[in-house]
């Protein structure tokens, strides 16, 4: 069996993480106008990862997006980091070497919008907007999609162990 590098073109494998997660989030925000059974399938993909609370979800046309708000901001950071790497790998330049204590306090640093606002809703001091859900979890977003392009590697190369690097 052949490896994916040898059987596609590299650029092809290369826009493959930046069309699904900007498919997805495209289809998150369509899903409301879209007709039928596709509409109801990204709804039912919603509910396996989201709790979908409608005061906590953006609405399009009058009905309630299959993602929660905080979700939504998590998958469109995911499809910005991705795009990120993609557009810094095809300028030849890497995104960053770090060391792995940096790329703890980067992680934490990304989490630390999506925890704050869950654990001030959680204890009842603060019920933060639609919009402040969202941009809260886009940091926390962006880092994954930068861990899962590092994970990735670029195509037809093999993945380097070692010292923790983004890229």
């Amino acid at each position: 069996m052949t490896a994916l590098g040898e059987r596609y073109h590299p650029q092809v494998l290369a826009l493959l993480p930046v069309v699904v997660t900007a498919g997805w989030v495209a289809l998150i925000i369509a899903a409301p106008i879209v007709p039928g059974w596709a509409g109801a399938f990204v709804y039912g993909l919603g509910s396996f990862i989201c709790h979908q609370i409608p005061e906590r979800s953006f609405h399009l046309a009058g009905f309630q997006l299959p993602v929660c708000a905080r979700c939504l901001g998590i998958y469109v950071g995911v499809a910005g980091g991705v795009v990120f790497v993609r557009i810094r790998r095809g300028s030849g330049r890497a995104v960053a070497q770090m060391p792995r204590r940096e790329l703890q306090w980067l992680a934490a640093l990304a989490a630390a919008p999506t925890l704050v606002t869950v654990a001030l809703e959680m204890v009842g001091a603060w019920h933060p907007s639609n919009s402040t859900r969202a941009l809260a979890g886009a940091p926390l977003g962006v880092l994954v999609g930068l861990v899962v392009m590092n994970a990735l590697g670029r195509p037809g190369e093999a993945v380097r162990r070692g010292p923790a690097s983004m890229m």
